[in-house]
């Protein structure tokens, strides 16, 4: 396996890729070569920046799938490309374009930030490039804008807050709120938590929310002993989460926090004991016992040189469900009828559990019912089982 890195575009002109690492794998005889030219996969991941380390641990997981196949996927040796989109959306078009026209990427995988991908998704829906998605969680990428050649490993917005909502219902609180910025991802979590809720016979009460990226949450949890509710859902992220969790702690409000599992996850050294007992939902957590998952910690561990967290098995599916395709088809990407048959029945043994396909390319899987237990998200039942999202307004073409 071959890594290079792509330069994309600026506004001072040239991007700076991840630096180049050694090949994996033996060069392939001439005879090789003159049949099968070496696969291009085009890493389009944050390397720089708040999600730097989400992107690292993306790509180990990718490079632990290659490894693992000795190198080459269906028989072709591969060649990573890696580009830093910065988590810059207005840059997403352009980047996305110089992989696909420049580069001339046979796959794609990408990205993180949902509004870098909806710069992606605009490019490969026109090319048709095999796209896989890793993290990026905004829903209509697999409802009205679904594309045949577009599928998503990771998760939607839709599906954590869905499974929380469901678990708060079951445990038969009654009245609930939201509680995210307003954007994309907190705007399609409120509808998972209160159609979750809802389904259990809940009351969802109102949705509190606040520009992005603003952290004033004074105002909102001043307004929560009003609206007399038992139960807080929420969700944000990364510095929010933290400073989320802590402030709503110290207001000492009677009603208990859950929420999407980003609300502690990877916050919870920051956030100390003000998340001891959190419940949230997530498709990963802490003491998952399965072989796969036990195998798939200690090898990303010896690769890394740290634990494995959620965005590593989000990279190590996107590159299994590739490897399955390309298996498929003997690395004959150019089958796409053969190819996308298999992409779309592939039943995955992940680390995370069982995994499979919908219709409309979102992933089909667990999510996990989670409890903040001395410093850990750990695993306390399932929330879903074998959790689809809806797919609404998706018409495959």
């Amino acid at each position: 396996m071959a890594i290079r890195k792509a330069k994309g575009v600026s506004r001072r002109g040239v991007l700076k890729g991840a630096a180049a690492v050694t090949a994996l794998s033996a060069v392939p005889t001439g005879w090789a070569i003159a049949q099968k030219r070496p696969l291009k996969i085009g890493l389009m991941l944050p390397y720089s920046g708040t999600y730097a380390k989400l992107g690292e641990n993306i790509t180990y997981g990718v490079e632990m799938v290659i490894a693992e196949k000795g190198g080459k996927l269906g028989g072709r040796e591969v060649e990573l490309i890696k580009l830093d989109d910065e988590s810059k959306p207005e840059l997403a078009p352009q980047n996305a374009d110089r992989l696909v026209k420049r580069d001339q990427v046979d796959v794609l995988i990408g990205t993180v930030h949902s509004g870098v991908q909806m710069g992606i998704h605009r490019v490969v829906r026109e090319s048709g490039t095999l796209t896989i998605i890793p993290n990026a969680g905004n829903v209509a990428i697999t409802r009205e804008l679904c594309a045949r050649n577009v599928y998503r490993a990771s998760f939607s917005n839709w599906q954590p807050a869905y499974g929380i909502g469901l678990a708060a219902g079951k445990k038969g609180y009654k009245r609930g709120i939201w509680v995210s910025w307003d954007y994309a991802a907190g705007v399609e979590s409120c509808e998972g938590f209160k159609q979750g809720l809802e389904e259990q016979g809940g009351t969802f009460v109102d949705f509190l929310k606040l520009p992005f990226p603003q952290t004033n949450f004074q105002p909102l949890l001043a307004q929560i002993p009003g609206l007399e509710v038992d139960i807080v859902g929420a969700f944000f992220a990364g510095g929010g989460a933290v400073q989320f969790v802590k402030e709503y702690a110290a207001a000492g409000l009677k009603a208990p926090l859950c929420g999407n599992g980003f609300l502690t996850e990877g916050t919870l050294q920051a956030q100390g004991e003000a998340a001891e007992g959190i419940e949230t939902a997530l498709h990963y957590g802490d003491g998952l016992d399965n072989p796969k998952n036990i195998a798939f910690r200690k090898a990303f561990l010896e690769k890394a040189g740290r634990e494995a967290d959620v965005y590593a098995v989000q990279g190590y599916d996107s590159a299994q469900l590739l490897a399955i395709g390309l298996e498929a088809v003997n690395g004959d990407i150019e089958d796409e009828e053969n190819l996308h048959k298999a992409l779309e029945n592939a039943k995955i043994d992940s680390p995370r559990g069982p995994m499979a396909m919908s219709p409309s390319h979102e992933v089909i899987h667990n999510m996990y019912l989670r409890k903040v237990t001395n410093g850990q998200n750990k695993v306390i039942g399932i929330a879903a089982e074998q959790l689809a999202d809806p797919g609404t307004g998706c018409k495959m073409t």
